[in-house]
């Protein structure tokens, strides 16, 4: 059926179509990113597209001489350097699909070959053990693994369904296990010996400390707190009434944490816990993520952004170090949070990009993936080239967002989605209202879930939009199910529900359903390769829109998975999105001049 499809290989802007910016065109830059240190701090490897796809690249941390780490012609994913320093664990993903693999290669480039993901297995969650040559890898959401890099040995260490493995002490009797699916997953410790499980708490990121003890995010609560569980009694280390932990890093000898804070609806604060007490490190980006330490605890990498500041990678050893930053763009639009009540008196939120100029103006609703992701103040060339072009864009965050407490995350699963689907209206009708919007100039997108959500709206709500844009959203639960990868199914059943149990909601909850109501003009866009949202989706809703006459669009992309890896296929996304949002929401002619 895909080779019947129209592809668009060629970018055609609308007539008369110009940029505001006289012979610009919307471009995508080069970001890094999985940001792993030798063992004393001295350098760092890390994931950048520099070259036009994702690669392993090492630098000397204060200097500018980068080295490219040859790990073949797969993009990679993430990088992570052992404890010992001789080796890097480096997560490829073939063909850009979710299915990933994992291999080692020495730091000079030598002795690459490949340890987990094999056939059509998936490798995910590698992490190295502190002190150790062992590597900590899980199959398929199935298969927990120690992989001897010295020996090339691989180790199963627990089986069962939904579970991934976290961490295994020094002598090998007790192991960190997360089970469960999506909105459902909690940690446990394992005893080897016996496979006897013991609960710890509710949550997804967990270590043993030097002594023996856990530590663990826990969600057990309403906001996600630090916790540390010694012979069964929990200490709270980190919490806040107002902010959530979104993630920690101990360093091996268990003297600093580390702590990632989720504050004022997205942005990042990061702090590092010490017996002298908490010390806040002053972030370069509004965004961060990806915390590690080097093996002797000297110094803790992450990553920042900003509005039109990419992915970067810095270090901090009592001073902050930039190793791969691309400049800051100083004419970057930064967004503003806003807080409304939705339909039914929920509040929910979302950023706001805003061109210049009194409104109400053009404007697109963004609507993220997850369900569970959250819509952030970070980098983003498409909001900024559509913010230049005169469109205001809303990053929104409805109800099953995370960052916003447990309750709130978890208030579309299952038949709650319906009023998922009700706050994207609700997210037009407070920006019409508040005189930001244009009501006759609305446009949807969104990728992923979000592809999902926009469909939803535009089947739900066919008169509401005047574009719309689904990348890589599911169109039909019943054939996501059949088609994707068996443990990504088994992880959505929490929260979209069972495809047997709950076969008639799915049905009515999906848009291809009722995609005789569409009639916006859409665009989907999706990856050839992609088997966590199978291409099927887009095609069946191609088909139906070609069927019923529904002015359309399909940009597919040969080579790509579930997420877009090379930069050329992302500047094609981009370019193509902006000409189809420019070309049917028509900025007054004064905004293009």
């Amino acid at each position: 059926m895909t080779g019947q499809l129209n592809r668009v290989d060629v970018t055609v802007l609308p007539e008369g179509w110009t940029n505001s910016r006289p012979g610009s065109l919307p471009s995508e830059v080069s970001g890094s990113w999985s940001a792993a240190l030798s063992p004393d701090g001295r350098h760092a490897a890390y994931v950048s597209d520099r070259s036009g796809s994702p690669k392993v690249w090492v630098q000397p941390v204060g200097s500018e001489l980068t080295f490219l780490v040859d790990t073949g012609e797969h993009p990679v994913v993430s990088v992570h350097w052992s404890t010992g320093g001789g080796w890097l664990a480096c997560v490829l993903a073939p063909g850009g699909a979710p299915r990933t693999e994992v291999w080692l290669v020495r730091p000079d480039g030598s002795a690459l070959h490949q340890v987990a993901g094999f056939g059509a297995d998936s490798a995910e969650n590698a992490r190295w053990l502190p002190g150790r040559p062992l590597l900590a890898v899980t199959e398929n959401l199935t298969t927990a693994l120690l992989v001897d890099a010295e020996h090339g040995t691989r180790q199963t260490v627990a089986t069962g369904e939904l579970i991934s493995l976290l961490d295994v002490t020094a002598d090998r009797g007790r192991a960190l296990l997360r089970h469960g699916p999506r909105g459902g997953r909690y940690v446990a410790v394992r005893d080897l010996a016996t496979g006897a499980d013991e609960y710890v708490t509710s949550g997804e990121q967990a270590c043993f400390g030097p002594d023996g003890s856990v530590y663990a995010r826990s969600d057990a609560g309403e906001l996600p707190v630090l916790i540390r569980v010694t012979g069964g009694t929990a200490e709270v280390l980190a919490e806040s009434e107002t902010a959530e932990v979104e993630s920690f890093a101990l360093t091996a000898d268990g003297t600093s944490i580390a702590v990632l804070w989720n504050v004022r609806g997205g942005e990042s604060e990061l702090t590092v816990l010490t017996a002298d007490g908490p010390r806040r490190i002053d972030l370069p980006g509004s965004v961060a993520g990806g915390v590690s330490w080097c093996f002797d605890g000297s110094t803790c990498a992450f990553t920042a952004e900003g509005p039109g500041q990419p992915h970067g990678v810095w270090t901090y050893d009592g001073a902050l170090h930039p190793v791969s930053v691309e400049e800051a763009a100083p004419e970057a639009v930064h967004p503003s949070l806003h807080r409304f009540g939705s339909h039914d008196g929920l509040e929910i939120s979302g950023w706001l990009f805003e061109p210049a100029g009194a409104g109400p103006h053009p404007a697109v609703v963004w609507l993220h993936g997850g369900p569970e992701a959250q819509e952030r103040p970070g980098h983003g060339a498409l909001f900024q080239s559509l913010v230049d072009r005169g469109i205001a864009v809303f990053a929104a965050n409805v109800r099953g967002s995370s960052g916003f407490g447990r309750s709130f995350v978890n208030a579309d699963n299952g038949a709650l989605r319906y009023a998922a689907i009700a706050d994207v209206a609700s997210c037009v009708s407070y920006l019409v209202s508040a005189r930001i919007a244009d009501p006759a100039r609305v446009g949807c997108m969104g990728r992923s879930y979000g592809g999902y959500l926009t469909l939803a709206a535009l089947t739900t709500y066919p008169s509401m939009f005047a574009v719309g844009i689904d990348v890589c959203g599911m169109s039909n639960f019943a054939t996501f199910y059949e088609h994707t990868e068996p443990w990504i199914a088994a992880a959505a059943v929490s929260k979209y529900g069972d495809p047997v149990a709950d076969a008639d909601l799915l049905r009515d909850l999906s848009p291809i359903t009722r995609i005789d109501r569409l009639r916006t003009p859409l665009m989907l866009v999706h990856g050839e390769n992609d088997s966590n949202v199978p291409v099927i989706e887009a095609e069946q809703v191609v088909a139906a829109l070609t069927e019923l006459g529904v002015p359309h669009r399909y940009l597919l992309f040969p080579g790509e998975g579930h997420e877009l890896q090379h930069r050329s296929s992302r500047a094609k996304y981009l370019h193509e999105t902006v000409a189809w949002l420019t070309a049917h929401l028509r900025p007054a002619p004064a905004l293009l001049s």
